[in-house]
């Protein structure tokens, strides 16, 4: 009977041991991985500019997406709501972000579109995005 209530509380232990490690798993994918190169897109707020959330959404980031094929691992898009600093002005209205497994594919990938990226600009904004590339460290 001893060893049989032994047993039990080690599998059940074991059990919970291994839900636990498979939860905390769970919780850091949603943190890019190290040595990614992060593509971010910013669209600077200022007066008179607009920016059409849902044609960007469904329309020009599913494009450029498809463009980078298998070098993407994933894609995010951030809606502005407000400055870091109480009463400041928003800095952006929205940001893209493409995290891509090679910077050199993802240059290879772009350079024949860029044409068609920029004249998709027209349908969803009056801004010019400033662009920075870099590398996901932690």
């Amino acid at each position: 009977m001893k060893f049989k209530l032994i047993l039990s509380f080690l599998l059940l232990a074991s059990s919970f041991t291994a839900f636990s490690q498979e939860k905390q798993k769970g919780n850091n994918s949603a943190v890019a991985e190290k040595g990614l190169i992060k593509v971010s897109v910013l669209y600077p707020f200022a007066e008179g500019k607009t920016f059409n959330m849902e044609y960007y959404e469904t329309k020009h980031m599913p494009m450029v997406a498809g463009f980078l094929g298998s070098n993407l691992v994933k894609y995010t898009i951030e809606k502005g709501l407000a400055s870091g600093v109480p009463n400041q002005p928003l800095p952006y209205m929205a940001i893209g972000i493409f995290y891509i497994k090679s910077l050199a594919e993802y240059q290879a990938a772009i350079a024949p579109n860029i044409a068609a990226i920029r004249a998709d600009f027209a349908n969803y904004t009056n801004v010019a995005p400033v662009i920075l590339v870099s590398e996901v460290v932690r």
